[in-house]
């Protein structure tokens, strides 16, 4: 079952995709729909953002827009007043039902990924014990271990494309959103941490290539370490040799979990910089707004839309 191939990320897709079940690809498809959902709801309590904070800071001009009256005529409102508690009570329900469906995304994806994995996992299995017997014989048992163990990769890389097909429908989203409250500073700020992140990446990918290149070998060695070592332990404890398997051992499980280490670091660092440059984007916008028409009141809720937005767009960037 080969599945770990050179061909790239395309290919590798492709092969995976090729080995799912019927059932696995019908959950893929509803997948999908969970997350035009997710992404739905987040737009949804963006929005309601800013009659929110528009009924907080300037209750009579929100009050007086058509749209607005006309609802409030509708529910028999007569002040602007007694719109604070249905829009906070709405902006609440929004936010719920936002990182509920958040929530269930997260297991669903995270459940079919591995799930998968498990598939693939027995299958790898199966067809290992189906090889003739001299394929056996010729073939180094810490490479069929391996390989059968590297299927966790391949949970990665599903659980990992369905986070990328999500994240990329919640960023359009979010983007289409704040283009329509306030295209040119939602246009500064998405080229602003989508050149940042696309540096990031430019920079980091070459090293990420070379530490999954490491992980990949030297796991197989350290597994051929144990198994030399551990099934030959009455010749190792006659001759003495614990210090020679030792530093074989060590020798390729050091490296390996310096790659894993490095590899945590470089997905990790971006966001404690990107939070920082998020908050000099906010403070910039926000004093640019203040010097418009209505001051500080008037930019308050697409101040705040942004801000959420912004605090949405980032673990999707």
């Amino acid at each position: 079952m080969k599945i770990f191939i050179t061909g790239g990320l395309p290919d590798l897709l492709a092969r995976l995709w090729h080995h799912l079940s019927r059932r696995r690809k019908r959950q893929f498809v509803l997948l999908l729909g969970l997350m035009l959902a997710s992404a739905f709801a987040e737009v949804v309590s963006l929005g309601a953002v800013l009659p929110f904070i528009g009924i907080l800071t300037a209750p009579d001009a929100l009050f007086n827009r058509p749209i607005v009256a006309e609802v409030a005529q509708a529910w028999g409102i007569t002040s602007a007043d007694q719109l604070v508690l249905p829009l906070t009570i709405a902006f609440a329900a929004a936010a719920l039902v936002a990182g509920a469906t958040r929530l269930l995304l997260l297991w669903a994806s995270t459940r079919l990924a591995y799930a998968c994995g498990a598939d693939l996992s027995i299958e790898a299995y199966r067809r290992t014990l189906y090889q003739p017997y001299w394929v056996h014989v010729a073939r180094n048992s810490s490479e069929v271990i391996s390989g059968i163990n590297k299927v966790g990769a391949a949970v990665n890389v599903l659980h990992n494309l369905t986070t990328l097909i999500s994240s990329f429908a919640l960023l359009l989203a979010i983007t289409i959103a704040l283009i329509a409250i306030d295209p040119v500073v939602a246009m500064l700020a998405i080229l602003c941490f989508g050149t940042s992140y696309g540096l990031i990446t430019w920079v980091s990918r070459r090293r990420l290539y070379r530490n999954s290149q490491c992980i990949a070998y030297e796991s197989t060695q350290v597994i051929k370490a144990l198994q030399e070592g551990l099934g030959g332990i009455r010749d190792v404890l006659l001759d003495g040799t614990q210090p020679v398997y030792c530093d074989i051992y060590r020798q390729a499980d050091h490296p390996s979990r310096r790659a894993s280490g490095n590899n945590i670091f470089i997905s990790q660092s971006p966001r404690y910089v990107m939070e920082a440059l998020g908050m000099i984007l906010i403070a910039a916008l926000a004093y640019g707004l203040s010097h418009q028409t209505g001051g500080v009141a008037t930019a308050l809720p697409v101040l705040g839309a942004l801000a959420l937005g912004a605090q949405r767009l980032l673990p999707a960037l």
